[in-house]
C-alpha cells in the first residue's frame, strides 16, 4: 500500500523549507540603500515634472483656491428656495453665480467702455490736425532745436507704427492668455463640481488618524481664506463705490470706468491701489492739475481712514497674518506668477501659516 504524505507551507519537500533565507544585515543593507537611491530618483523625477508642467500646476491650483474661496457664496445660494420648490442644486447654484457675474461685466462695459472708445476715435481723427500746432508750440520753447521738435510730426508717425507694430506681434500672447483665462474658469467650475470627490479621493490616502488631522486643519484654512474674501469684497465696494462718486463729483473723465477699477485693483494689496490712482491722477490731468491734486488727496484721506478704521474691523478675524508675511507672500506670488500669484498669495499665505501651525510650531505647554 502506498501512502501519500500531506505538505503543508514551510514543510520540507525533498529535505529543503519551503520558505527563502532570510537576508543577512549586508544584504539588507544593500537593498536598503537601493530602495534609497530609488526613492531619490522618483523624487528628482517627480520634481522635474513639476518644473516642466508649472505653468499647468499654477494653473491648476490657482482654479482649485478660487473654487474653494467660491464655494461658501455657492452654499449660500444654495440655501434658497423658490415659492414650492426645494432648495436648488449645487449645479444651478453655479449658473447662477456664473450669470450674475456675466451679467454685471456686459452691464460694466455698456455703460463705461462707450465714452473711452468714442475718445480714442476722435483722437485718432484729430491727430493729424493737432500736430502742427504742438510742432510750432514746441519750437518756441527754449533749447527746441536739442530737443527734436523740428520732427515733431515724423516722431509721431513713427511711435504710432511702432505702437500698432507691438500690438500685433503682442497678440498671440494676449490670445494665450485669454486661453488661460477661460481655462482657469472650466477649472473652476469642474473644482466646484466635483471637489467633493477629488478631496475625499485624496483624503483616502492616508491613515485614519492623520486624514482627521488634515481635514480639521484644512476646515480651519477654508474658514480663514472665506472670511479674506468677504472682507475684501467689503473694502473693494467701500473703495470703488467712494471712487465713483468722488470722480463723478469732480467731473474726471471716465469716473464709472476708474472707480470701478479702483474697487477692483484693491484686491492686490498695496501695489493694485497704488497703480490704479496714478492712472486715475493721469487722466485728471488732462483737465486741470487742482483736479489731479483733489484726486491724491482723496486716496491720501481714504487709505488713512481704510488703514485706520475699516480695516481693523473688517479684516480683524480674517487671514491674521503679519503685514511682514504678507508683503513677503505678495513679492513671492508676483514673481512667480505675475498678477495671478499676487492675487492668490494672501489667502496661499493663509492656508501655509495654518498648516505649520498644526504641524511645525511647538506651542509652550501652560
Amino acid at each position: 500500500m502506498m501512502h501519500t504524505e500531506c505538505i503543508t507551507p514551510g514543510s520540507p519537500v525533498g529535505g529543503a523549507p519551503l520558505t527563502s533565507p532570510s537576508p543577512t544585515p549586508a544584504e539588507q543593507a544593500r537593498n536598503d540603500i537601493r530602495g534609497h537611491i530609488l526613492f531619490a530618483i522618483a523624487v528628482l523625477l517627480a520634481l522635474a515634472l513639476a518644473w516642466r508642467l508649472r505653468d499647468v500646476l499654477i494653473l491648476i491650483y490657482v482654479s482649485a483656491l478660487f473654487a474653494v474661496v467660491l464655494m461658501p457664496v455657492v452654499n449660500r445660494i444654495k440655501r434658497f428656495h423658490f415659492r414650492g420648490t426645494h432648495h436648488v442644486s449645487r449645479a444651478v447654484a453655479i449658473v447662477l453665480l456664473l450669470a450674475c457675474v456675466f451679467l454685471a461685466l456686459v452691464l460694466f462695459f455698456l455703460v463705461a467702455l462707450p465714452p473711452v472708445i468714442r475718445d480714442l476715435h476722435q483722437f485718432a481723427e484729430d491727430l493729424p490736425a493737432h500736430i502742427p500746432a504742438i510742432d510750432a508750440r514746441l519750437k518756441s520753447l527754449p533749447l527746441a532745436d536739442k530737443l527734436g521738435a523740428d520732427n515733431i510730426a515724423q516722431r509721431s508717425e513713427d511711435a504710432l507704427s511702432a505702437a500698432a507694430a507691438y500690438l500685433f506681434a503682442s497678440f498671440p500672447d494676449w490670445m494665450a492668455r485669454l486661453f488661460d483665462l477661460l481655462t482657469a474658469v472650466v477649472l473652476c467650475i469642474y473644482f466646484m463640481l466635483e471637489g467633493d470627490y477629488a478631496y475625499r479621493w485624496l483624503m483616502s490616502l492616508l491613515s485614519i488618524e492623520n486624514r482627521l488631522r488634515l481635514a480639521v486643519t484644512l476646515q480651519k484654512a477654508e474658514r480663514r481664506a472665506g472670511k479674506w474674501l468677504f472682507g475684501q469684497l467689503t473694502l473693494m465696494l467701500i473703495l470703488g463705490a467712494c471712487s465713483t462718486l468722488v470722480f463723478g463729483l469732480l467731473h474726471v473723465r471716465y469716473f464709472i470706468l476708474l472707480g470701478v477699477l479702483m474697487g477692483l485693483m484693491n484686491i492686490v494689496p498695496i501695489a493694485g491701489g497704488i497703480l490704479t490712482i496714478l492712472l486715475v491722477g493721469l487722466v485728471a490731468a488732462l483737465d486741470s492739475w487742482a483736479k489731479m491734486a483733489v484726486v491724491f488727496l482723496f486716496y491720501f484721506l481714504y487709505i488713512n481712514v481704510e488703514n485706520a478704521y475699516l480695516t481693523p474691523r473688517i479684516m480683524r478675524h480674517s487671514v491674521n497674518l503679519m503685514g511682514l508675511t504678507i508683503l513677503i507672500a505678495l513679492i513671492a506670488g508676483t514673481d512667480l506668477a505675475g498678477i495671478v500669484g499676487a492675487l492668490v498669495a494672501v489667502p496661499t499665505a493663509a492656508l501655509v501659516a495654518v498648516l505649520m501651525d498644526e504641524y511645525f510650531v511647538h506651542k509652550d505647554l501652560p
